[in-house]
């Protein structure tokens, strides 16, 4: 199936993890580490984040860089939580933000079409049809697609088998159980079924770790 090379980014504790049990993430990793990854968003042709965190971080996913483009931003969305009042929707005539979810029906997609947030409904049984989501991106011209968000979003790339490449920000702290995991459950039965990956970059940002992985052949 065509579909974009995929990139992982996590930034997150010793401990794999992206926030506290209350939601409070900022900041876990260093300014260096921060400035990396806006890097990586000005190299992608589309970045992607789950509607927990478009709706908990109310984001920008801008590159914050100047002279370098802003990437067309993607939510998966299965019950269309995304507000008409998110930085997001309120900026999606100046940078693309692509919505995929279950319904464009409703009064609420209809207040985010006319702020020129582009809806596309999936399949959801109960889970958003990704593959058809890579095939539609691909079409779109979308050759390269970042994943920044959350845990449960990057553990049904990881699931799909998708996930091509992990770029990996680790602070020197620990959260804990409790805090939320940078990867959600995946449910693997045996180690054999575990996805293998093969580093190969590792350097410091300041205080923090930054490494690089490519999915194992």
């Amino acid at each position: 199936m065509p579909r974009p090379q995929i990139t992982l980014k996590l930034a997150t504790s010793l401990d794999g993890k992206i926030a506290l049990e209350n939601g409070q993430s900022e900041w876990i990793t260093s300014e260096k580490s921060r400035a990396q990854g806006r890097k990586l968003r000005a190299v992608h042709d589309a970045i992607a984040i789950g509607s927990n965190t478009a709706v908990l971080d109310n984001p920008q996913l801008t590159t914050r860089i100047a002279g370098q483009p802003d990437p067309i931003r993607v939510i998966f969305d299965t019950q269309l939580r995304l507000s008409p009042k998110s930085n997001l929707a309120l900026t999606a005539t100046k940078t693309p933000v692509w919505v995929f979810t279950k319904s464009a029906q409703g009064q609420q997609a209809q207040s985010l079409k006319s702020l020129g947030v582009q809806l596309f409904e999936l399949e959801a049984a109960p889970y958003l049809d990704l593959t058809a989501a890579l095939a539609i991106l691909k079409e779109r011209g979308v050759s390269s697609l970042l994943l920044e968000g959350g845990g449960t979003l990057a553990a049904s790339f990881i699931a799909l088998g998708v996930v091509d490449v992990i770029e990996w920000f680790r602070a020197p702290i620990i959260l804990g159980a409790k805090g939320r995991s940078g990867i959600g459950p995946l449910e693997i039965t045996d180690l054999s079924l575990a996805q293998r990956y093969n580093r190969i970059d590792l350097s410091e940002l300041g205080d923090d770790v930054y490494e690089r992985y490519e999915r194992a052949q």
